[in-house]
């Protein structure tokens, strides 16, 4: 069977057959938003990077003590091509995986995966509840309060940055400005 070029539409009901719950939905949306604003800063595909963003956890809510290796069945299945696999294993390196991220797709979805939560969680807990007048001091300002948004790996970030070449708060500009994006369909658009 040949490989096909997954399009945001096949990626989003494929993730949906395997996801019920709106928070799993939110989150791969944002990771999305993300990644489409990233792939289109660097000149990248943003098609290709966004579908990525879209379908990483695909397995996470029927199979989380599985994680990825789920996923990686499934897109071989439906016969997704190999970078766009290998870019969704990398997300998972050293938590779920020993697919290294290598290409700057890989890096930056291996990145951004955890930053999403702790922005989004930023987000919600500002009288605005909105991503839209939110800047990175504001995430940075609970960086080191590790009961906020506990379960976000923050040495995960700090790892991601530091293979993307940039500084902490230079990805969290960048997540912010990927979720505005979307913040109606996040919930993150405000009171």
């Amino acid at each position: 069977m040949s490989e096909i070029i997954p399009t945001r539409e096949s990626a989003l009901e494929l993730f949906k057959q395997y996801n019920k719950t709106e928070s799993l939905l939110k989150h791969a949306l944002s990771v999305e938003a993300v990644m489409r604003y990233m792939a289109g800063k660097s000149g990248e595909d943003e098609e290709k990077w966004g579908v990525i963003g879209l379908i990483h956890d695909l397995d996470w809510e029927l199979y989380p003590e599985q994680h990825c290796q789920m996923t990686e069945k499934i897109l071989r299945e439906n016969s997704w091509p190999e970078d766009y696999i290998r870019a969704v294993m990398s997300h998972g390196w050293g938590l779920a995986t020993d697919v290294e991220p290598v290409a700057l797709v890989e890096k930056t979805i291996y990145a951004i995966d955890e930053l999403t939560g702790l922005v989004a969680t930023s987000a919600l807990v500002r009288p605005s509840k909105s991503i839209m007048d939110m800047e990175a001091r504001s995430v940075k300002k609970k960086w080191n309060d590790k009961r906020f948004a506990a379960g976000v790996d923050r040495s995960v970030i700090e790892k991601g940055a530091e293979m993307l070449g940039v500084t902490v708060e230079e990805l969290i500009n960048d997540c912010i400005m990927g979720m505005r994006n979307v913040a109606g369909e996040i919930g993150l658009s405000g009171n």
